[in-house]
């Protein structure tokens, strides 16, 4: 008789992010490249002091790891809708009260187009 075959267990964090705590270990050098460069812009050019230095910091970080994320911080948006065609008339919003008359005189009324000359 063949024996059976067992699945070995392996390591789960085999093939995932690295991480530092909940943050992603890809994101350390950008941060901190941003937070000296806020602190030498904010804190030793424009001497605005250490809470303006913190919140620019704070939302340089946040807008780098929003841009640069994958798939771990607002990586993935949710999906676009499936576009199909239809056919409805066109109704607008904005001239409501103009529409039905339109309507009416569409059928009756032809246009033409009228070239004016200019002598």
């Amino acid at each position: 008789m063949l024996p059976e075959k067992k699945f070995r267990v392996v390591n789960q964090s085999l093939g995932t992010q690295p991480k530092i705590g909940p943050l992603p270990a890809e994101q350390i050098f950008p941060w901190l490249v941003i937070t000296m460069g806020c602190i030498f812009g904010f804190y030793y050019m424009l001497n605005w002091g250490w809470l303006a230095t913190l919140f620019a910091s704070l939302w340089g970080c946040a807008t780098w790891w929003f841009v640069s994320s994958n798939k771990s911080f607002l990586g993935k948006f949710v999906g676009t809708p499936r576009i199909s065609r239809g056919y409805m008339q066109f109704i607008s919003l904005i001239n409501d009260s103009v529409q039905p008359k339109q309507r009416n005189n569409q059928k009756k009324v032809k246009r033409t187009k009228k070239i004016k000359k200019i002598n």
